[in-house]
């Protein structure tokens, strides 16, 4: 560690010594009516051709030669601001921005600058804003971000209504989902029917595809960041609404005004007081109902400090009378400190707390007992932002994550069983580079050096001989690291801009992984089983290689990209053939491992402004594994392998009152394990299975239509109807397919298809003041 320090001491000086001719600009860039801060906006130099874009919270820094300037700052949906200013010295220059309001005759559906996405090295990176999704048709009425997601190219649906996604090849426990930094490990409400994300309490969302900067880690294929609301540090305003199956309400306002504010956000849904209204008394007993919480305070201690406390509650609730129920959710917590060290340099210091449960209760005559499984992370984060020049800067930083892990192990009155937890300590280090060298290139240069130990205590870890049995138990003490891995994770994007509309990107990202969700499911399930990277479950790691095409058309109204990638994964694994899921066994003799490799192109077409907006995706694909001992060792379709997907969104600003929308979804069947054949054991049925995932369901597809109504829009009071119907003709696609015996025919075996959703209507009223 103490060689690190050295080394970035070293590289402070010299980004010190190298800037001395300069003078700085910096600042923070906030919304005008509410006191958000504005993530990416742009602030740009006149005279030099030259800017940079707010950070996550809304701060940003220009180093220029002394001189007069005149600076512009825009953010998409705002008015723009101009600045004529005489920079001799460093200049602090705080911008609030106001909304452009009803002026506004279209919509608008980016929240970056014009070419921005041209002259950017990011690569295989969508930003979404909450304002952009809120018109968009979804389940149930709620606006929610993570099926906005769905909708964008290299990311697919885990299930019909879920919230679940795969992203370019890789499983769901694949994408670090993060709310405020702390890490989510479920995001599903009501078996992924609703996401644990409320839309009045969300600012925006950014999603990266593998190629995440250096201070991102943990996970192989993607990254979703999602940030919190501030809340409003002007005035007091409440907001909320009212649908068929959930109601919402949030309140937020100023501790003291322009240096603090809050923010409270509740939402609860009410299936369960129907059912208590029933007269069957199969059903009165039953409950089905999620709830969630989210709090935010902050406040500034001087110009140069200001703390942030946010946290999230979430809980599931589902039981079928008295014999079985089930309850799972999230808690979060993020105190967070941003200071201003001189106008070059800005930090960050988090301290974040993450726990995710659910337990399992059954009470039949047959069986009594109960199953509970926690995952507890304590993380501990800095990190550093060196504005240089105009056109380089630096970031650095390290995070420490201890990880508690209690698996999940069903223990009954006869038999009562005691969960051993696992401990594990992870850490990285990180530096990042972001360097344009001239008008056509842009660099960001990442370096990520994580290490994962495993700790001794109540974690048995079992020694597994060449045919996977267990030949021996290691046992060790409380707090020794009994192993640790080292995995260099190297970063790199360039672009290339081949005229003022357009440019190529290239990108390669290493990436480790040290948690690891068990599942035999397509879908998401509250009981999928998180387990640690120990001595036999080594991390798995991805190395992606990606190239892209970038164009924007008619004076940027319109953007053309196209992007295809390798990804090659290390130390993957699946569950063996006939595994014991839910046993109290130890789980490593029930993997197997081996590699994987993904690969394939994204096409995206999007109309940002006028009457009619939205985009056209389509990604071609393929995912598969070769495991060990499965499928006679050779390569097979991943669960998550769809060859084709294509999604349509399109916004039709109708008229002042009235706002139209759509969206169409397609997709290729799940690979699916399907029997080849059957036989009978004592005059049961026994099925044959062959191939792993050879067999395809029905290809699925989708239409939602939706329709916005505004009722009344006043400076103190604000009100809308919102009509959608999800999957509007009703088709049926297939959520589950079993294989049951005929019984017309006890020789036939017949295809037992499930489907939900057919014509959702939902309307829902929502309003402001």
């Amino acid at each position: 560690m103490n060689k690190t320090l050295i080394i970035l001491l070293l590289v402070f000086s010299w980004v010190s010594s190298s800037a001395q001719q300069t003078s700085t600009i910096s600042g923070t860039v906030k919304d005008k009516a509410t006191g958000e801060t504005l993530i990416g906006a742009i602030v740009s130099i006149e005279e030099k051709h030259t800017g940079t874009s707010t950070n996550e919270y809304g701060f940003y820094s220009i180093s220029l030669a002394p001189g007069d300037y005149t600076v512009h700052i825009n953010y998409m949906g705002y008015v723009q601001q101009t600045q004529k200013i005489k920079l001799e010295k460093n200049y602090s220059l705080n911008i609030a921005l106001a909304a452009a309001g009803k002026e506004l005759n279209e919509v608008v559906v980016k929240s970056v600058s014009k070419n921005d996405r041209i002259t950017n090295a990011e690569m295989g990176v969508e930003r979404l804003n909450v304002k952009e999704i809120s018109v968009l048709p979804v389940l149930f009425g709620e606006k929610d971000v993570m099926k906005v997601v769905q909708l964008l190219p290299g990311v697919k649906p885990a299930g019909d209504g879920g919230s679940g996604f795969f992203v370019r090849g890789g499983g769901t426990d694949q994408n670090l989902i993060l709310l405020d930094e702390a890490v989510v490990y479920n995001p599903s409400h009501l078996l992924g029917f609703f996401s644990v994300f409320n839309s009045d309490a969300i600012k925006n969302l950014t999603l990266y595809k593998g190629n995440q900067p250096a201070q991102y880690g943990g996970r192989l294929s993607s990254v979703m960041d999602v940030k919190m609301n501030d809340g409003n540090d002007q005035s007091y305003h409440v907001n909320g609404g009212l649908g068929l199956i959930s109601s919402r309400l949030s309140v937020e306002g100023p501790i003291v005004k322009d240096k603090g504010s809050f923010l409270v956000s509740g939402r609860r849904t009410y299936a369960d007081a129907f059912l208590a209204l029933s007269n069957n008394p199969d059903l009165n007993k039953d409950k089905l109902y999620f709830y969630d919480l989210n709090a935010k305070v902050n406040y500034m201690l001087s110009d140069k400090d200001r703390i942030f406390l946010s946290g999230y509650y979430g809980k599931d609730v589902l039981g079928f009378s008295d014999a079985f129920g089930i309850n799972w959710g999230n808690t979060t917590a993020t105190l967070r400190w941003n200071h201003v060290f001189n106008p070059k340099v800005f930090s960050n210091t988090s301290l974040i707390y993450s726990d995710y449960k659910y337990n399992i209760n059954v009470n039949t005559a047959a069986v009594n007992g109960n199953l509970t499984s926690v995952i507890k992370d304590w993380n501990l984060k800095e990190e550093i932002n060196y504005y240089m020049r105009s056109n380089n800067s630096i970031n650095v930083g390290f995070n420490s994550i201890y990880h508690t892990i209690t698996p999940g192990v069903f223990s009954t009155s006869t038999n009562p069983t005691k969960a051993d937890n696992t401990n594990s300590w992870e850490n990285a280090v990180y530096l990042t580079d972001k360097w344009k060298p001239n008008d056509k290139l842009s660099l960001d240069i990442g370096i990520r050096v994580s290490a994962f130990s495993v700790l001794g205590g109540d974690n048995k870890l079992n020694d597994l001989d060449q045919n996977y049995n267990i030949v021996d138990t290691l046992h060790s003490q409380a707090g020794q690291i009994v192993q640790t891995y080292f995995v260099p994770e190297p970063r790199l994007s360039a672009a290339y801009k081949l005229t003022e509309t357009s440019s190529i990107k290239a990108a390669y990202a290493r990436n480790a992984q040290y948690l690891h969700l068990l599942s035999n499911s397509t879908t998401d399930n509250p009981t999928d089983k998180w387990v640690a990277s120990n001595n036999i479950i080594k991390p798995e790691t991805a190395d992606q290689v990606s190239l892209g095409y970038f164009k924007n058309l008619n004076d940027n109204k319109f953007e053309f990209s196209v992007e295809t990638y390798y990804k090659s994964i290390q130390n993957a694994l699946d569950y063996k053939d006939n595994a014991q899921v839910l046993s109290n066994t130890p789980v490593e003799p029930q993997l197997r491992f081996g590699n994987g490799r993904a690969y394939g192109a994204e096409f995206m077409v999007r109309k940002n402004e006028g009457k009619l907006t939205g985009w056209i995706s389509y990604t071609l694909s393929r995912t598969e594994l070769k495991i060990d001992q499965i499928n006679n060792d050779n390569w097979y379709p991943a669960k998550q392998d769809r060859t084709h997907d294509l999604s349509i969104v399109a916004m039709y600003k109708l008229s002042k009152k009235w706002l139209l929308s759509a969206d169409f979804v397609y997709y290729t069947g799940n690979a699916v394990t399907f029997p080849s054949g059957k036989y009978k054991v004592d005059n049961n049925v026994v099925f044959y299975y062959t191939e792993r995932n050879g067999y395809r369901a029905p290809a699925y597809n989708r239409l939602d239509i939706g329709a916005t109504w505004k009722l009344r829009e006043r400076k103190h009071f604000s009100s809308e109807l919102a009509f959608s119907v999800y999957n509007a003709y009703g088709r049926q696609n297939p959520y589950t397919i079993t294989f049951e015996t005929d019984p017309d025919n006890p020789s036939k075996t017949q295809a037992v298809q499930t489907s939900l959703f057919r014509w959702v209507p939902s309307i829902t009223y929502n309003f402001k003041f």
